[in-house]
């Protein structure tokens, strides 16, 4: 518990810096470019059209998903994607590829998972105001339903510095991780529900999907846009991810703690 309040401790006292590297990262990634940022939105743009065109167009030939548009559905399920996906590998690539420069110094190492995901934040915010002009141009409009998304995007947070904490470390120790996490990251794609409906799936298959906590954020940003439910309608599902994501949290934290010191020895 303490290394929890410690980590956390961490990431509030040091809330200035964090958004500062961050912001600095990600105009460094674009400097050289003639674009310059307008390619960290022009990227997902691109690939929710080339997903509109093979499921939309393509496979399903553009059917809609219940009442709602098929592009519509699908962007909901593809924008926290494109946080989730780059957030976790370069989450669980920020210690590995800093800490021969921050153990110079006197650094908080657990700061660094946050500073990719800050950095990941600016383009995720610019794709929900897209996913947003989306849903009104469709005419959706989810109501009261929207209360629920600042829970949604805590979750989503939450859940993403506690797997980029725990896997920081692991990939640092052992780097067989980070190729596992690649393959593993691609795998998890096609098993969450981002470009097919969970509902015509058996109850017992759905069941076990279920069991992948990006499952559990993906539907509920369409719980949320779409107006479909609450989050504490189904209070064992949300509770089972709430206790993965807290038990990867100090399990993370544990190891950080216990290998902080030792990083740049495994260099």
């Amino acid at each position: 518990m303490n290394n929890v309040l410690h980590i956390i401790k961490e990431q509030i006292s040091n809330r200035q810096l964090i958004l500062r590297l961050a912001a600095y990262e990600l105009k460094s990634s674009y400097r050289m470019n003639y674009l310059g940022l307008f390619w960290s939105f022009l990227v997902p743009v691109l690939q929710i059209l080339v997903f509109w065109v093979v499921f939309g167009m393509g496979i399903r030939s553009g059917s809609p998903v219940g009442d709602t548009p098929y592009f519509a559905w699908l962007v909901i399920g593809l924008v926290p994607w494109f946080y989730i996906s780059p957030s976790i590998l370069q989450g669980a690539n920020s210690v590995y590829s800093k800490v021969n420069l921050v153990s110079k110094m006197k650094f908080p190492v657990s700061i660094l998972p946050s500073i990719e995901i800050a950095k990941n934040t600016f383009n995720f915010l610019i794709m929900l105001g897209i996913l947003i002009i989306i849903l009104l141009s469709y005419g959706i409009n989810s109501g009261l339903y929207l209360l629920q998304l600042p829970y949604y995007l805590i979750a989503l947070f939450t859940f993403l510095y506690s797997v980029s904490l725990l896997l920081s470390t692991l990939s640092t120790i052992i780097r067989d991780v980070q190729l596992l996490l690649q393959a593993a990251m691609r795998m998890l794609f096609f098993l969450t529900p981002i470009f097919w409906d969970p509902n015509n799936l058996p109850e017992a298959f759905k069941t076990t999907l279920q069991l992948n906590p990006l499952y559990y954020l993906v539907d509920g940003f369409r719980n949320t846009f779409l107006g479909y439910s609450w989050f504490f309608e189904d209070m064992t599902y949300t509770l089972y991810f709430w206790y993965l994501t807290l038990l990867l949290l100090f399990v993370g934290a544990a190891l950080h703690a216990k290998f902080k010191d030792k990083f740049v020895d495994y260099l």
